[in-house]
């Protein structure tokens, strides 16, 4: 999929996909430790009440939640995104639905740090307009590894043990896709480090799962 710059709605899975290729990622690098720590002091990849998160500490912070049924919002900013700094300002709130979280959104747009928003609702997903000459929103760099899914089953295959039986990389995430993932059958797969090679916390990367509800089974913790 081609993430064009600046960002189209186009260029964006369904929301539900993207949050659950997200949500995968996410609950892969869980850990206890990262539940007890305050947003504020985290980096990469994690689910919390506000929603999905991706931070870097250093170029790159995104978060995407839920909003109601059938209701999502995106929002952050990449470096390369020359919203920020357009002139005369551009309102990356025009045009936005009345369910959006404006308090939330105008209060880190204050704070000078937001690249783009976008909104889904009724299967499509929206922005604001753009002058012609905008060169980037932020959105290729910041959130390819998500929107891609190729890169998805790349590092879902990178965290696997090659020596377990069980179900492959892509079936996995077709069926966190389909928000029927089975715990067991990703946890009997799971390698024993995570991609910074801290060992794995099963118990936190199925609490990250039921959180997504890529499990499809509120009580699927309890199976543990």
């Amino acid at each position: 999929m081609t993430v064009h710059r600046p960002g189209l709605p186009s260029d964006l899975p369904r929301a539900e996909e993207l949050w659950a290729r997200w949500a995968l990622l996410a609950a892969l690098e869980a850990t206890t430790e990262g539940e007890e720590t305050p947003s504020v002091h985290r980096t990469g990849r994690w689910i919390d009440d506000e929603g999905l998160h991706w931070d870097d500490c250093g170029c790159t912070w995104w978060i995407m939640s839920r909003q109601g049924e059938g209701r999502f919002v995106l929002y952050g900013e990449d470096e390369s995104s020359g919203v920020k700094w357009y002139e005369p300002a551009i309102d990356v709130l025009a045009g936005g639905p009345d369910w959006l979280p404006y308090e939330e959104l105008r209060h880190r747009l204050e704070g000078n740090e937001i690249g783009c928003v976008y909104w889904y609702e009724n299967g499509t997903w929206a922005r604001a307009p753009y002058p012609d000459d905008l060169d980037d929103d932020g959105l290729d760099c910041g959130l390819s590894s998500f929107i891609e899914r190729g890169e998805v089953l790349e590092e879902l295959t990178g965290r696997l043990d090659g020596s377990a039986a069980g179900k492959d990389a892509s079936t996995l995430l077709a069926d966190a896709e389909a928000y029927r993932l089975e715990p067991r059958t990703l946890l009997e797969r799971l390698g024993a480090t995570d991609r910074d090679g801290d060992p794995s916390d099963p118990p936190a990367v199925l609490r990250a799962l039921v959180r997504a509800g890529l499990t499809g089974e509120p009580a699927a913790a309890d199976a543990l």
